[in-house]
């Protein structure tokens, strides 16, 4: 017996955890950069700030690629 996966099912849990979870880590890091807490003239700071944002998209590509993996399996 297959289990039929929806939309539902497979997306929106996708979608809400990278949406929402994508609206909280800009706003994290539009209060970082408010606040003063990187300095983007410095090289290390620079580094981390395209280090994290590299590694939001890093994770949402992993998380999807794995996903469609899944599902033509």
């Amino acid at each position: 017996m297959f289990l039929t996966l929806t939309f539902t099912d497979v997306w929106l849990p996708l979608i809400y955890l990278y949406g929402v979870g994508g609206i909280i880590f800009l706003i994290g890091m539009i209060i970082i950069r408010k606040t003063g807490a990187i300095d983007l003239s410095l090289r290390r700071h620079r580094k981390w700030w395209r280090l994290m944002i590299f590694g939001y998209f890093y994770f949402l590509f992993l998380h999807t690629f794995f996903t469609i993996l899944g599902l033509n399996t």
